[in-house]
């Protein structure tokens, strides 16, 4: 039975997170995390439209303007923003740049626009979507419609994937649907269909037509789920949670092949202690060959240890989107059960909120009141009880 008290939990919990700039990412005052990110903050946001809540729903209107007010010349999007005047205000990345923060403001703006009716919010920031779009398509280098993504350019920022990075394209597509319900532009449809065909010829088993990367596509026996990344060195083969979900939230690829992706998910999440499916699998460990580049993946402290982290962690956050896919494919109960893993891991230590916890152990790592842990158990609460759809 789903908890309505966990939910109030969780909304009382967003509010904590709530600052006259904006989402910060956590409540807790550590002081990379008492910022406005752009990934942490639209899914925030998601859960405040979720939730129906207008206080929380302001807050998510804030962020977007101090995002679209800090976006580059250039076109990229803050990846965060310092609500502390003692700080460096902005920045757009760290060793790399973050790529999502693009996409996600995007989403953003379009998903409030969508829940509120009111398509003059896109109109508003009409030339920031545009900036973003011509950015997006720069980033393709080839211009074969899927964007090129460096080490360390996306929320893993800590793990291995590079190049033509899955989660990457996919939220592309979604961005770019988004905007084109309002914008209804034939280009922008058929850009859309550009990007899902080479997603699908390159991510998915079996497939017709010209592989960017004909040799490494055939050594990399895909098989149940879409890779997370491919080079010009070859395929990263582990399994991607949060694109897998993304993949069938989205739709793309075939119907057959989707449910395959949900069946090994499954397989995996009942294998663990808190019955949440980890970010990323299996683990890298020190004897394998990518161990080191995971190793030397870090600014400050390695957290990828085996089954934490972006390593085989398991994150509240991701697994309210793979709920998300659940319900997609007509599986409710199997996302209430989610669901209720979500509520029983955002509960340890006394509603810790905790950003990621060992798969294996179940010990909770990462940064307490960790904001979008918080919110993922009220997208998926309210998708679960209400009904609840965004703009896909």
């Amino acid at each position: 039975m789903l908890s309505n008290s966990d939910y109030h939990k969780s909304i009382e919990f967003l509010k904590q997170c709530s600052s006259p700039e904006g989402f910060l990412a956590s409540a807790q005052d550590i002081s990379n995390y008492q910022r406005v990110w752009a990934r942490d903050g639209v899914i925030c946001g998601l859960a405040a439209l979720a939730s129906g809540d207008e206080e929380l729903i302001e807050t998510f209107r804030k962020t977007l303007k101090i995002l679209a007010n800090n976006q580059h010349q250039n076109g990229t999007i803050p990846s965060n923003v310092s609500v502390n005047q003692e700080e460096i205000g902005v920045s757009y990345g760290g060793l790399a740049g973050r790529v999502d923060a693009v996409t996600w403001f995007v989403i953003g703006v379009c998903q409030y626009a969508y829940y509120k009716k009111d398509i003059t919010f896109v109109a508003k920031y009409h030339k920031e979507i545009k900036k973003c779009l011509k950015l997006l398509d720069a980033w393709e280098f080839n211009n074969r419609h899927l964007i090129y993504v460096p080490l360390s350019g996306n929320w893993a920022d800590e793990y291995i994937t590079d190049g033509y990075v899955l989660y990457d394209q996919l939220l592309r597509i979604w961005a770019l649907k988004s905007y084109n319900h309002f914008a209804n532009d034939n280009s922008i449809s058929k850009k859309i269909e550009a990007i899902i065909s080479q997603v699908v010829i390159n991510f998915t088993p079996n497939s017709t037509g010209e592989k960017y990367h004909e040799r490494a596509y055939a050594e990399a026996t895909i098989q149940n789920f879409m890779p997370c990344s491919f080079s010009p060195a070859g395929y990263k083969s582990q399994f991607d949670a949060f694109a897998n979900s993304l993949a069938v939230i989205l739709n793309v690829g075939p119907d057959e092949f989707q449910n395959s992706i949900i069946n090994y998910s499954e397989a995996i999440k009942n294998a663990t202690q808190l019955k949440l499916i980890p970010a990323f699998w299996p683990p890298i460990q020190d004897t394998d060959m990518d161990w080191n580049l995971l190793k030397n993946n870090c600014k400050y402290e390695f957290r990828n240890y085996p089954n934490e982290f972006h390593n085989g962690g398991s994150w509240p956050m991701v697994n309210g989107f793979y709920g998300l896919a659940l319900l997609k494919l007509g599986k409710k109960e199997e996302a209430q059960q989610i669901l209720e893993s979500i509520n029983k891991a955002n509960a340890m230590e006394d509603y810790g909120f905790y950003e990621n916890f060992n798969t294996q152990t179940a010990q909770p790592n990462g940064v307490k009141f960790c904001a979008w842990s918080g919110a993922a158990a009220i997208i998926l609460h309210q998708s679960c009880t209400t009904n609840f759809k965004f703009l896909v």
